[in-house]
């Protein structure tokens, strides 16, 4: 296994997982007024994992991972407003920014009585999560990083037309419709993969036809929008993590377009203990190192337990 500045570059023998045949519940919270779903497993007085998604996707991309986690932790996995099977109103009643994302999330776990937590933050997720943290950071106990970007150079080479579109989003309608289209939603999969035979096709077929219901193009492009109010974050984000310091574990599929692999490394300047690992994976890293990921965070969170 090479290693560069406590950065893993190649994948570890991955030890063997247990998997518990306890069922994940399935519930639904209202949180000021919008029904929010989520998943929950494992045993209520275990540490609590709170799984965080990307998007387009819901707390359903998880489920290969929560059974593997379940016989040790508390893991809870919600749904965004707008997202999954969580209530999606209309913009005139639920304004959808990452600050209202993130409020609905940190008013479900209140309401579930979880007050402190191990935050697993995907794509969204990240700048849900990490607005979480600055907000009630005594609750936030570690943070494992799955392709959650929080510094400009992780930013991949789309952006850039992204950045006209906040400029003038008027001027650039193809942005949202590439952004919500079909081809985006695969490619977000697949990314620059040499092995797009290990992505399964039902996962982006199921994403755009959650895209493609009513009132999902306005949820999503004011989310879009609202991106940049994460890029403008970024100092606060950091400076936290330098004040802060968290336990954290980053996990970065290094076929990303998105969000590539020098974001993952800067981490390492702000929280110098990080434990950092790059993946032969995409964005969406688990949809192919499912096993590797299970080992990896059970591994970091043990540690945690010590």
């Amino acid at each position: 296994m090479a290693t560069l500045t406590g950065v893993t570059q190649a994948a570890e023998p991955v030890a063997a997982v247990p998997y518990t045949t306890q069922s994940t519940h399935y519930h639904w919270a209202s949180v000021d007024g919008v029904k929010i779903f989520y998943r929950e497993a494992g045993p209520k007085g275990a540490p609590t994992l709170v799984l965080l998604h990307g998007f387009p996707s819901s707390s359903r991309m998880w489920d290969s991972l929560i059974p593997l986690l379940a016989d040790r932790y508390h893991v809870i996995a919600p749904d965004y407003p707008g997202f999954g099977r969580s209530d999606a109103p209309s913009s005139t009643t639920y304004h959808y920014t990452f600050d209202n994302l993130a409020r609905s999330m940190s008013g479900l776990l209140s309401g579930l009585g979880v007050n402190e937590y191990t935050l697993f933050m995907q794509d969204y997720g990240g700048p849900v999560g990490f607005r979480m943290a600055l907000n009630d950071p005594q609750k936030v106990q570690a943070m494992i990083i799955q392709n959650a970007n929080a510094y400009t150079e992780g930013l991949g080479a789309k952006w850039a037309k992204i950045a006209e579109y906040w400029k003038s989003p008027s001027d650039h309608p193809e942005v949202p419709e590439a952004f919500l289209g079909y081809e985006g939603t695969m490619r977000r999969h697949l990314g620059d993969s040499p092995n797009p035979d290990r992505y399964n096709p039902d996962t982006w077929e199921d994403e755009f036809a959650a895209l493609s219901r009513p009132g999902q193009q306005a949820i999503q492009s004011a989310l879009l929008l609202d991106y940049q109010s994460n890029v403008a974050s970024y100092p606060a984000w950091q400076a936290w993590l330098k004040a802060n310091r968290p336990p954290m574990l980053v996990m970065w599929g290094k076929y990303d377009p998105s969000f590539i692999v020098p974001g993952a490394m800067r981490y390492k300047d702000d929280v110098p203990a990080a434990e950092v690992h790059i993946l032969d994976a995409g964005h969406f890293a688990l949809d192919e190192k499912t096993e590797e990921i299970a080992s990896l965070t059970r591994k970091f969170m043990a540690r945690q337990q010590k």
